[in-house]
């Protein structure tokens, strides 16, 4: 049996379409010299039903509250994340509030 893919990602794409979803995954390059950007190198592809991609989305947002809860630290994000992928603090904020699921 071949080994399962085990790595390190620090970027993702998400796209739907009317037949399913597609998860990619990359990696930036360690050191980019500012003057020469490097595109990330793309690690992965994952496709799925959309059905698959919503309870997966539920899954993660449980266990990531859940991690917060049990261990008392809120994760935060550097407002440059969001600012970087047009997500307002404000919106983030809500989101997490509203998404009280039962742990």
């Amino acid at each position: 049996m071949e080994e399962p893919i085990d790595v390190y990602s620090d970027q993702f794409m998400v796209t739907t379409t009317a037949f399913g979803a597609n998860l990619s995954f990359y990696v930036n390059t360690p050191h980019p010299e500012q003057t020469k950007p490097v595109a990330a190198e793309k690690l992965a592809t994952i496709r799925m039903s959309i059905e698959h991609l919503k309870l997966m989305t539920m899954i993660i947002v449980k266990q990531v509250k859940k991690m917060e809860s049990d261990t008392g630290i809120k994760i935060a994000l550097d407002k440059r994340v969001l600012n970087s992928i047009g997500i307002p603090p404000d919106d983030w904020e809500e989101f997490w509030k509203s998404s009280d699921i039962n742990l």
